[in-house]
C-alpha cells in the first residue's frame, strides 16, 4: 500500500485549513479541551503551533508561545498524518525530542491530532449508538455460546468490537495448555526478547508475558484449531493467522501488586504503537486458562470504540469503566485491535492463581510493518532486563 508524500508546511497552510469543516473542528475542540498549545518542529526545519481558543483552533506557523515543542522528523510526522505512525510507538522509538514542556503532552494531543489529521471523534459513551440486528439498543454485555446464530455473533462483533464466547475449549484442553505453560515459564528468562518483565512490590522480578507459545506442542496447535477459526470467521474480512511479536501464540500471566512493567495496561489499541492504516482489521482472540475476573485481572473493553479515538492520558478517562465479563477456563473473546481495551491490576492480592490466557492474532493476508520491520511490539524491549517500562517513564527521559 503505498502513500503519498506530505509537504509539511503545504499541508498546514492549505490542506488542512481546508480539511477544517465544521464537523472537524467540533471533534478537534471536543478532543483538547482543557490541553495547553502544541507545537510539532521537524529536524529538518519548520514548525507550527496548534493552539485551541473557545470556539477556534488556530494552527500558525513556528514555536513562539507554544506550551509544548515536540521535535520529529519529516518521516515521523507524516506517518502520523497516515496513521502509520503514533505518538506512543515514537516515543519508545527515541524518535521525538520535547524541546519545551512535556514529551507527555504529544500523547495528550494524539486525539485532537487524530480530529484534525484523520477526521475521528474522541471516544463518548453518551454518544455511542449501538443496535442489534432487530433495531434494538445492543446488549454490551452479552456473551454467546458455540452454537448461538452466527449471524447474530458476526453483528454483535461488528458492532461491539468484541465478542465473548462460553465453553470454547474443553477441560482437557485447558490442562494440555497449562502444562505448556508452565514448561514456558520455567524456559523464560529476563532479556531473553521472548518475554516481558516487571517488579511487584515486594521487589521481586515477575513473568508477565511470554511470546513463543509456538514452540510447545499443545499451544501451537491453537492457530489451526477449528474452534478458532470458526470465531475468526465470524469477521467481515479475510484474515489469516500473523505472528506478531513473537512466533504468533503469546501467553498472558497476570500478577498482582505490579509496581515496574507492563503487566498491568492501561487504555490502549492493540495498533497504538502505529500501523492501523497497515494492519487493521485485525483480530485478536484471548483463550481463557484460568478464571479471569476483577480479583484475578480481567479484560476490559470499550463497546463502540473502534471508530473513535481515545486519551488515557488525561483525568476524565479514570471515569470510563468499559465492560468485561467474567471468564471461565475454556472460554474465548475476541476482539479488533482498533477496538479500546485495558487489562487493569487485578483487585486480588498474595498467593494465588490469576489470570493465564493465550493469545493468537489474525490479519489480512499480506500485512507487514510498513517499515519493514517485525513488529510494532519491538520497540517495547529497550531493557537487557526484558522489563518493558510504562509510557509515561519513558515519556520523561525524551
Amino acid at each position: 500500500m503505498a502513500f503519498p508524500a506530505i509537504d509539511f508546511d503545504r499541508y498546514h497552510r492549505e490542506t488542512l485549513p481546508a480539511l477544517l469543516d465544521a464537523r472537524r473542528l467540533e471533534r478537534a475542540l471536543h478532543a483538547t479541551d482543557g490541553l495547553g498549545s502544541l507545537a510539532l518542529r521537524l529536524r529538518e526545519g519548520g514548525a507550527f503551533t496548534y493552539r485551541r481558543r473557545e470556539r477556534a483552533l488556530d494552527i500558525v506557523p513556528g514555536d513562539d508561545g507554544a506550551d509544548s515543542v515536540i521535535e520529529l522528523d519529516h518521516e515521523s510526522w507524516q506517518g502520523l498524518v497516515h496513521e502509520l505512525e503514533a505518538p506512543a510507538g515514537l516515543l519508545y522509538a527515541g524518535r521525538v525530542r520535547c524541546l519545551r514542556g512535556q514529551a507527555v503532552d504529544l500523547m495528550t494531543w494524539e486525539p485532537g491530532l487524530r480530529a484534525l489529521y484523520n477526521g475521528r471523534a474522541l471516544y463518548d459513551p453518551e454518544r455511542v449508538d449501538l443496535t442489534d440486528r432487530r433495531g434494538r439498543a445492543l446488549d454490551v454485555g452479552r456473551t454467546f455460546l458455540v452454537s448461538d446464530d452466527r449471524e447474530d455473533m458476526a453483528h454483535f462483533l461488528r458492532t461491539a468490537g468484541y465478542l465473548f464466547v462460553r465453553d470454547v475449549f474443553r477441560a482437557d484442553d485447558i490442562a494440555a495448555f497449562r502444562e505448556d505453560v508452565e514448561a514456558l515459564r520455567d524456559q523464560a528468562r529476563p532479556g531473553d526478547r521472548f518475554s516481558w518483565w516487571g517488579k511487584n512490590a515486594h521487589g521481586e522480578e515477575v513473568l508477565c508475558r511470554i511470546t513463543r507459545g509456538m514452540t510447545r506442542p499443545h499451544l501451537a496447535t491453537l492457530p489451526a484449531d477449528s474452534r478458532i477459526l470458526a470465531l475468526r470467521d465470524l469477521a467481515d474480512e479475510e484474515l489469516v493467522h500473523r505472528k506478531g511479536e513473537g512466533d504468533g501464540v503469546t501467553v498472558i500471566l497476570k500478577n498482582p501488586d505490579m509496581l515496574e512493567g507492563l503487566g498491568d495496561i492501561p487504555w490502549h489499541r492493540d495498533c497504538g504503537l502505529g500501523g492501523h492504516a497497515v494492519m487493521c482489521p485485525t483480530l485478536i482472540a484471548s483463550v481463557y486458562l484460568t478464571d479471569a475476573t476483577p480479583e484475578t485481572g480481567d479484560l476490559r473493553m470499550l463497546p463502540g470504540s473502534r471508530e473513535a479515538s481515545f486519551n488515557a492520558h488525561v483525568s476524565r478517562s479514570a471515569a470510563v469503566g468499559g465492560v468485561a465479563f467474567r471468564a471461565r477456563p475454556g472460554d474465548v473473546s475476541v476482539h479488533y485491535s482498533d477496538t479500546v481495551h485495558t487489562a487493569p491490576p487485578p483487585a486480588g492480592r498474595g498467593p494465588g492463581t490469576y489470570r493465564i490466557s493465550a493469545i493468537i492474532g489474525f490479519a489480512r493476508p499480506g500485512t507487514d510493518h510498513h517499515r519493514g520491520e517485525r513488529s510494532y511490539n519491538e520497540v517495547l524491549h529497550q531493557r537487557a532486563d526484558g522489563q518493558i517500562e510504562h509510557l509515561v517513564k519513558v515519556a520523561e527521559r525524551r
